[in-house]
């Protein structure tokens, strides 16, 4: 449903929000005045649960070997090194080492409790600030951003989504699920971009159609829209916002191709690393809001339920060089400051623990208690007493350590928790928006931190 094919560009900015949506436009009610720190936003998410412990919160390192105890292994990698001093992460991550002294490293960010765990239901929790099911369709947050703020570029879509296939079989209903703008309207969905190789193909009609029965194909679309009361206005600018950007110069932003050999070469890691550099094309050309995944595929990626080290080898790879670039080029480009980049996950992983202490839930991994062979090795149980999150720019603080788990399991937070609700009141904050702002839902305030009671964490800004 989501792809790159000339035929479907419509679908990716329009199409994505029919099922979700209900009502209609809802009116802002607008909280405090705040002073923006950031004009756009780049989220990296890296999607099926990044082992915190593998990354940036390392603990002891256990080398693998045969009858090597479970419960004795915390940490897989050797920490290495930033260039802060007080700051090791994971070896594997050498170039975002090199540029820790530009962000807020954050080791206490927990996430809620949901039962059993799900990953659709993390995302929707993390992505919207509220726990599934709602009484109606949470927007995204690149959404909420997109009907706040509106475009910075009216020429480009104001939300884009870079990486995640939405038919992937199984959890694929509930990503759908957030992946949309809910009650505000389709002209704030993502714009949906699959494979950032091909995303030039999204910004121009198909070649078999021609020019005149494309304009026919729009006029008629224009009429199916008007016939319905579903949404109208709504829907009429989402598909206008489409159609402009065809004749746009700010398409180029989305066409690869045009970036120099050597930069592209730096973040050619594969999907996730091209998609770091569309987004900091995009971002170059006044997008709002761009959402880069690691892409969420059960058992694959970060959702490491066996092979854990292997795998999370493989994906420290994938992101390491593209996200260090990122942050470098952006800071040349006199971007930096004005951009918020976060780097999140779900959760984290723990090789005993599922949920957090004193709050199990079932065992979804058969983890032995002595590993017989390198695939026990690695951490493979969802852990959601603390994860890690990277922000630079948007107003943080540079070379910055916010809070601290336990150095022995279970590894739970000691210092300054930071929940969903609070991290999100931060990201708004630092774009201007207050964490009580709301939109009039059904005659009642849907508020952009849940129950409007987020509380941005204040000693991350500079």
């Amino acid at each position: 449903m989501f792809n790159n094919s000339r035929r479907g560009f419509m679908r990716a900015s329009a199409g994505a929000t029919l099922a979700a949506l209900a009502g209609n436009q809802a009116r802002l009610l607008a909280g405090p005045k705040i002073e923006p720190r950031a004009d756009s936003v780049i989220l990296l998410w890296m999607a099926g649960g990044m082992a915190q412990t593998e990354t940036f919160d390392p603990k002891k390192f256990t080398p693998y070997e045969t009858g090597l105890a479970s419960d004795k292994v915390l940490s897989t990698f050797p920490s290495i090194d930033t260039v802060v001093d007080n700051i090791k992460i994971s070896q594997g991550l050498e170039n975002i080492a090199k540029i820790m002294d530009r962000g807020t490293l954050i080791r206490s960010h927990r996430v809620g409790d949901l039962g059993f765990i799900l990953h659709s239901r993390h995302q929707y929790h993390w992505h919207t600030g509220y726990a599934p099911p709602q009484s109606v369709a949470a927007p995204h947050m690149g959404a909420v951003i997109s009907r706040t703020l509106g475009p910075r570029n009216p020429d480009l879509p104001a939300f884009v989504d870079i990486g995640q296939n939405i038919e992937i079989g199984g959890e694929s209903d509930g990503l759908k699920a957030f992946h949309t703008a809910g009650f505000l309207g389709s002209e704030h969905g993502p714009f949906f971009i699959t494979d950032p190789r091909d995303a030039a193909s999204s910004t121009r009609p198909s070649e078999y159609v021609g020019a005149t029965r494309f304009a026919s194909r729009y006029q008629l679309y224009k009429q199916l829209v008007e016939a319905s009361s579903f949404q109208q206005e709504s829907l009429r600018r989402s598909i206008d916002n489409a159609h402009r950007l065809l004749n746009s110069q700010a398409a180029k932003a989305f066409d690869l191709s045009l970036e120099p050999q050597k930069s592209f070469d730096k973040y050619n890691t594969g999907r996730f690393g091209q998609g770091c550099l569309l987004a900091r094309r995009l971002v170059e050309q006044g997008a709002r809001f761009v959402e880069v995944t690691s892409e969420y595929i059960p058992f694959r990626y970060w959702d490491t339920h066996e092979n854990g080290h292997t795998r999370a080898a493989g994906m420290k790879q994938s992101i390491d060089m593209p996200v260090a670039q990122l942050i470098r080029d952006l800071e040349e480009r006199g971007l930096l400051n004005r951009t918020l980049v976060i780097l999140a996950s779900e959760f984290g992983r723990d090789m005993i623990c599922e949920g957090k202490p004193g709050q199990e839930v079932k065992n979804q991994v058969d983890q032995p208690p002595v590993m017989t062979e390198p695939k026990h090795y690695g951490m493979h149980r969802h852990f959601t007493e603390a994860g890690s999150v990277l922000l630079f720019g948007g107003g943080m603080k540079r070379g910055f350590l916010y809070g601290k788990t336990a150095e022995e399991r279970p590894c739970r937070i000691l210092e300054n928790p930071v929940t969903i609700e609070d991290l999100h009141a931060t990201i708004y904050h630092a774009l201007g928006i207050a964490a009580d702002t709301a939109y009039d839902v059904e005659k009642r305030p849907f508020y952009v931190t849940k129950d409007g009671k987020g509380k941005a964490v204040m000693p991350l800004f500079a």
